[in-house]
């Protein structure tokens, strides 16, 4: 039931995270504030696929 799926940063796009979530219950996409190291500063992050 639960999902993988990918964090990527909303400034550089890069996939910098993992994680899980029950669809079931959260069908809308995810969006957390998170750390970039790439961006060195706390950005957005997105949910997408994991390929």
């Amino acid at each position: 039931m639960r999902d993988l799926i990918s964090l990527a940063c909303e400034e550089c796009k890069r996939r910098n995270y993992t994680a899980d979530k029950n669809k079931k219950t959260k069908p809308e996409k995810m969006q957390l504030r998170k750390f970039c190291s790439a961006c060195r500063k706390h950005t957005v992050h997105k949910e997408g696929k994991i390929k």
